[in-house]
């Protein structure tokens, strides 16, 4: 278990220290704003989409070191998915997050790297950090121009 914890560690360290897909995207054809409240962490997320799949993702923000390393992880999750798979990666990132169960506790989607902070879920302050970049992606999906927040 410790090498495991280790591993988490590292996986949020190099993300939060090198962020993917950080920045702007100049012609997005989605943003959307996120604000956690408890933590102050801040997200603006950049989509373009392409026949509903997004092409190009991007972040931009500050925040503590979960929610910018799950925002990064995010943005490598959902690169190229269509906007329903990218729903789907949501809800699945949601069930782990919260605990809940799938398919008899069995979930079909492979999340990758996503699945080095199911630790998270221990700590109910610190989902609200890793969740605000993924509900900010649910409202840029559905073209809301109301800021996400986490209260």
């Amino acid at each position: 278990m410790t090498e495991l914890n280790d591993l988490y560690q590292e996986v949020v360290r190099d993300h939060y220290a090198n962020p993917r897909n950080f920045g702007r995207i100049e012609e997005a054809d989605r943003v959307s704003e996120g604000f956690n409240p408890f933590c102050g962490d801040i997200i603006t997320l950049y989509l373009k989409l392409d026949d509903a799949c997004i092409v190009d993702v991007a972040f931009e923000g500050v925040g503590c070191a979960i929610s910018k390393a799950s925002a990064s992880l995010m943005t490598e999750g959902v690169m190229g998915k269509s906007q329903e798979d990218a729903e789907v990666l949501f809800d699945a990132v949601h069930r782990m997050f919260t605990g809940e169960e799938a398919n008899g506790g069995r979930d079909d989607i492979d999340l990758g790297d996503i699945d080095f902070l199911a630790g998270v879920a221990a700590f109910p302050v610190r989902v609200k950090c890793a969740t605000l970049c993924w509900h900010t992606l649910r409202a840029a999906l559905n073209g809301s121009e109301e800021t996400v927040t986490t209260e």
